[in-house]
């Protein structure tokens, strides 16, 4: 695991190196044409229950929340900016997570971060996915993605947990490639757990 963490924040820093001009296009972008601000931060649960804050582009409205289009973010959202349309299309408004990596909230691969009143709904089960480091991308994301219902989705997650090693990091990896290319399972809904709705996320 020590291995992991230390080849997490090398690969973070290299790519912060090599994206950094796009990261601050993209900034100037969404000033440019929504206003300020340019990333949308968001406490996450991490890794045993510990609380991290996530960088995001922002890809909606500055005043999202207020709209009462309801909880999920589907693909006619009027609440999606251009910017962010294109942005979510090609899930590039989660890139600023590299940030997390390096500061060392999350990892390149791992379950992805939920929300704090999401897994007070969790299962014995369904909590083992916090026994890792939230990731960017993960099995879960390389196997359906948002078009998952979210407990198929946890159940690929504890799978993760219990499967660990480099190799399957590298494979999820490469995986993710094809699924960013294809622009697999952008969209989805359901919670979870039955009566669990999904989070707004601007």
């Amino acid at each position: 695991m020590i291995l992991k963490h230390g080849c997490d924040r090398a690969a973070a820093a290299l790519l912060l190196l090599l994206l950094s001009p796009f990261l601050i296009g993209v900034s100037l972008l969404i000033l440019v044409s929504n206003g300020w601000p340019a990333l949308f931060i968001q406490e996450r649960v991490g890794k045993d229950g510990q609380l991290f804050r996530l960088y995001k582009f922002r890809t909606m409205v500055r005043d999202a929340v207020h709209r009462g289009l309801g909880t999920t973010v589907g693909q006619s959202d009027d609440r999606i900016t251009w910017v962010g349309g294109w942005l979510r299309t090609w899930s590039l408004d989660e890139l600023p997570q590299v940030l997390n990596v390096l500061k060392g909230d999350m990892s390149l691969v791992g379950p992805r971060p939920t929300l704090e009143y999401q897994v007070a709904e969790y299962s014995a089960f369904q909590r083992r996915r916090l026994e890792m480091k939230p990731g960017i991308t993960g099995w879960a994301q390389v196997n359906g993605r948002n078009a998952l219902p979210w407990p198929q989705r946890i159940e690929l997650d504890v799978w993760y947990v219990d499967h660990f090693s480099l190799w399957l990091d590298l494979r999820i990896l490469w995986r993710t490639v094809g699924v960013f290319l294809r622009r697999e399972g952008l969209y989805g809904a359901g919670g979870v757990n039955d009566d669990f709705g999904s989070p707004r996320q601007p």
